[in-house]
């Protein structure tokens, strides 16, 4: 952890994180270790405190030093107190502060009252040698790192993912877009949106996460065929992902209870969440309790034995009351790349990944009359869950490595675009 100003041979960059490490941004760590290992010295700053009480192996690997910043000002009054000392006697300090005091009074908020307070600390404690700031998501990370720019004199960037592009005011992401040198988001949906609101539309680009396929391994061929006929060939289910509103679990739990009651099948999710109290308790109601294991979140390498261990894929994501939805959940990809098929929802980005028929099942979002006739249908044909895996895999490997986007960003950084030092 580093805590005081601290001088490095070459200039870094500081990567502002809302949390870190988090086992739900797996694509953020894969990143920052993939710029290392291409020579970016990387500053990661989070605005939280960990709270996962897991690691993913790949954390382990990252080299990257680690600035947490005070989340309310009154935990840490002293290092607050400094920042702000040292601040307000840089010729910087007024716009910025002004900047905020604007910003403030637009969206008076909790996150925007404190961004001021972080981004202080985060000027007065940056090492002296940093060159720029790149904030990963749009909203509150984007708002301390301009901050925090600001007061430096710094130019900043900035990667925008999903749940940031989709309910951030347009009048802060316009701004924030005539401010930052450049911006890159995960789909193309994302990127059409953003670049709408762009002075300067070439300054956002389009850059897929992709996965490293070192980690994600081609699977070994599936002997078994289960059809769901008979306790003996019971169909195992999988879903991985946060038990959040935009993740439709309890679309996809009233599906599942609408299946055929001769039909044999297991679903296992992955991952926790303000939801999960509440999906345990409908799947109670619903009488198919027995049939679910929740298993919590878990380190990459249990995720990937679970993939492993599964028939198909499935997640109803939908668009949350506060417009909130996903992108493109790299979950998919990670399924995909086992040779799951997976039923999803026709949504957002998810369309980039999967093609109806070809690649997986798409059906209309809060459909569970839909989704479960979707569901039976892949359980009940083995053939059809080969022949989708299948065309899954080949799709996600051809198209979806993480090798093409981290040469996107090598540019971006200044980095040489070699892949001699990263995995293909």
């Amino acid at each position: 952890m580093l805590t005081c100003n601290e001088t490095v041979v070459q200039s870094a960059v500081a990567f502002v994180l809302k949390g870190y490490p988090r086992l739900s941004e797996t694509f953020i760590a894969q990143e920052i270790l993939a710029l290392e290992q291409r020579g970016l010295d990387i500053l990661i700053v989070s605005l939280r405190q960990p709270t996962d009480s897991r690691r993913h192996l790949i954390h382990e690997e990252i080299e990257a030093r680690v600035l947490y910043l005070p989340e309310f000002p009154a935990s840490e009054p002293v290092r607050v107190l400094k920042a702000w000392w040292w601040g307000r006697r840089q010729p910087n300090y007024r716009s910025a502060r002004n900047q905020w005091f604007r910003d403030l009074r637009r969206d008076l908020s909790l996150a925007r009252a404190r961004s001021f307070t972080q981004s202080l600390v985060l000027a007065h404690e940056a090492p002296t040698q940093l060159s720029s700031l790149h904030a990963h998501y749009i909203h509150t990370p984007a708002s301390v790192t301009r901050y925090a720019a600001m007061v430096l004199g710094l130019p900043w960037s900035c990667s925008a993912h999903a749940r940031d592009i989709w309910t951030a005011p347009d009048w802060d992401k316009k701004e924030k877009l005539d401010d930052l040198e450049w911006l890159v988001t995960c789909t193309d949906i994302g990127q059409k949106h953003l670049a709408n609101l762009a002075r300067d539309p070439q300054r956002v680009e389009l850059v897929y996460h992709g996965l490293d396929f070192d980690r994600f391994p081609r699977p070994n061929r599936r002997e078994a065929a289960p059809d769901g006929g008979s306790k003996d060939s019971l169909v195992s289910i999988i879903s991985v992902g946060r038990a959040v509103e935009k993740k439709g679990y309890g679309c996809l739990l009233d599906a599942l209870a609408r299946l055929p009651k001769q039909l044999h099948w297991r679903f296992v999710h992955i991952g926790d969440g303000a939801l999960l109290p509440a999906l345990k308790c409908q799947a109670e109601k619903l009488h198919i309790d027995d049939r679910i294991t929740w298993m919590g979140a878990q380190p990459q390498d249990k995720v990937i034995e679970s993939y492993r261990a599964a028939d198909m894929f499935a997640l109803a994501n939908c668009v949350a009351h506060d417009g909130d939805m996903d992108g493109l959940p790299n979950v998919m990809m990670e399924a995909q790349s086992q040779g799951l098929a997976c039923v999803s929802t026709r949504l957002s980005a998810i369309p980039e990944l999967i093609e109806d028929g070809v690649t997986g099942v798409l059906v209309p979002p809060d459909d569970e009359h839909a989704l479960s006739s979707a569901l039976e249908r892949v359980i009940s044909d083995p053939a059809l869950r080969a022949r989708l895996g299948e065309a899954g895999l080949g799709r996600v490997r051809e198209k979806f490595s993480h090798v093409q986007g981290v040469d996107q960003l090598a540019v971006k950084f200044g980095l040489a675009k070699t892949r001699n030092r990263i995995r293909a």
